[in-house]
């Protein structure tokens, strides 16, 4: 593909062309109570580009068939799809290995893996776990369900009123009875991005694991899962620009190797007999069943797209939207930002001075303008917050300084009608 920024000096980032981005995305020219759509919830799930469709499409009409087993062209098509497909995420996150590679449903389903598969086998009574305040549910229940069952403990790293991790708190945690961390790059409510690469080096300090929910961070950053040294790194495709029910856990392929699996059935084995089962090697050992095909190979062409634009000048048209989003927002009387962290991702969470943001929500979808509203997943932070519920902004590369207006204008309007 042809890239789509326009050219700039070498002290600066390329510029990104988003009008030319923007015809590649045809919900994008949607229109919203008769007003076109404006789309401010890529937190929740980014949209599909065209390229991703074609991809699908020509293997829904050309190659489908199942993989792995099969000798015919169909299945020789599909199989070699699918794993391409699980290459180009290898290079996108630089794991050592495409085995290192799993395929999951998604984020959720990827820190269940561990939690199954690693937590199960590691973690013993008066054992503790860390997390922080600001984790996405996904990234807390499945340890509180390990923990129930193990007898083990949740410590839980606090936070400023910003938004940021109090790394001395995180580190005095640590103890000879500490087994794991497990913590969000990026914070979905807040856009808070967390310093998971020095937390993954003080936790290694202590000989202790990191698991990395990176939900949030794989859209709007380029991700080296070497440099972080993580041990784990959980990530969803639909957020990615791709299909949902597909996502990735990357680990260490020691540490994949030595788990037990989630889930058992086919192609997932070595033999099976009535007296014993042995297990395929990694990645097949956890990817038991007729596995996301198509979303799979849809993911690649996610990715590739997302290359063919470059993750870095991605981030710079984001944070400029973010810049000019929280100066204009914080201009408003009666709203109140979220999470003011100094390192930030492409969200803003607000508050409106005696109005439910539900009612937000609503009011702004009547002027074409979509955000999240509620707890977002994410109550124990809500909680610290001293707020059951907030609106969230979310902006992607294909969202403009317009999109930002049209939020702003929406604002005012919900305002006047609670005036």
């Amino acid at each position: 593909m042809n890239t789509p920024f326009t050219s700039s000096t070498s002290s600066t980032p390329p510029v990104l062309d988003v009008a030319r981005i923007r015809a590649d995305f045809p919900i994008l020219q949607l229109t919203v109570a008769g007003k076109p759509l404006v789309y401010l919830d890529n937190a929740a799930s980014s949209q599909m580009p065209q390229a991703v469709m074609d991809r699908l499409r020509r293997y829904q009409t050309s190659e489908h068939a199942n993989i792995h087993r099969a000798v015919h062209y169909l299945s020789e098509t599909a199989t070699a799809a699918y794993e391409a497909a699980r290459i180009t995420l290898q290079r996108f996150i630089n794991a050592r290995e495409a085995r290192e590679v799993i395929f999951t449903s998604g984020t959720t389903e990827g820190i269940n893996l561990v939690a199954h598969g690693w937590g199960r086998q590691n973690i013993k009574a008066g054992d503790e776990i860390i997390l922080t305040v600001l984790e996405h549910h996904s990234n807390i229940v499945p340890w509180q369900m390990l923990a129930l069952e193990k007898g083990a403990v949740i410590r839980v790293v606090p936070i400023n009123d910003a938004g940021e991790l109090l790394l001395d708190n995180y580190e005095a945690l640590f103890n000879e009875r500490t087994r794991l961390v497990s913590v969000g790059h990026v914070s979905n409510a807040l856009g808070s991005i967390n310093p998971v690469k020095k937390m993954i080096a003080l936790a290694h300090a202590h000989g202790v694991p990191v698991l990395v929910d990176g939900a949030q961070a794989a859209p709007h950053l380029a991700l080296d899962v070497q440099d972080l040294d993580c041990d784990f790194y959980a990530f969803s495709g639909h957020k990615l620009c791709g299909p949902t029910g597909i996502g990735v856990l990357y680990g260490r392929a020691a540490l994949l190797e030595a788990m037990q699996p989630f889930k058992g059935g086919g192609d997932m084995i070595h033999t099976v007999t009535f007296e014993q089962t042995t297990y395929a090697p990694i990645p097949n050992k956890f990817e038991a069943g007729t596995p996301p095909i198509a979303a799979a190979i849809g993911l690649g062409a996610a990715v590739d797209y997302l290359c063919g634009i470059g993750m870095p000048v991605i981030a710079a048209h984001e944070h400029a939207l973010l810049r000019y989003a929280t100066e204009h927002l914080s201009a408003l009387p009666g709203v109140r930002l979220l999470g003011t962290a100094r390192d930030k991702a492409a969200v803003l969470s607000f508050v409106l001075a005696g109005i439910h943001p539900h009612d937000v929500g609503t009011l702004l979808n009547q002027e074409g303008v979509a955000v999240r509203t509620g707890h977002h997943c994410a109550q124990p932070l809500m909680q610290r917050l001293g707020v059951a519920a907030t609106s969230r902004a979310s902006f992607a590369f294909y969202n403009t300084l317009a999109d930002v207006d049209a939020l702003v204008a929406g604002i005012r309007s919900v305002q006047k009608v609670f005036a």
